[in-house]
């Protein structure tokens, strides 16, 4: 799969059909963003308003009240870790991730002692974990 740099959902090409459902659900992803960014501002990100659509149609059954502002609202806030009102890529992934993980039942009863990454948690490094 390669991406061109500068590229609207047509200047994504892939070199190959995908040849496993990891490198399908890969594609799906990045189309799925270039699909919904863009359309408010920069093709790189999305807003607000992308996001909300976003979640609205691509995501609706999942997310019963994925139409509440409020609820995307604390989404963008605590999902936005550079605080610049959109939603990078890197940003959109972490989501999606998280979004995964809370709508499975599996993962639901998995409770480890110690989470490595809390992707909606901010907070400061301590001293000794800048060290690490």
């Amino acid at each position: 799969m390669v991406v061109h740099k500068g590229g609207p959902p047509s200047a994504l090409s892939m070199s190959k059909e995908p040849s496993s459902n990891l490198e399908n659900a890969m594609q799906m992803l990045i189309k799925t963003f270039h699909k919904y960014s863009g359309k408010e501002g920069d093709k790189y990100t999305l807003s607000r308003g992308e996001l909300r659509e976003m979640l609205t149609e691509e995501l609706g059954s999942y997310l019963g009240n994925a139409r509440d502002g409020e609820g995307v609202e604390k989404v963008m806030n605590d999902l936005d870790a550079n605080s610049d009102g959109e939603v990078d890529f890197t940003e959109f992934i972490i989501l999606m991730g998280a979004l995964t993980v809370a709508c499975n039942d599996f993962f639901m009863e998995y409770k480890p002692e110690k989470l490595i990454h809390k992707p909606f948690e901010k907070k400061e490094a301590t001293t000794e974990e800048m060290k690490e």
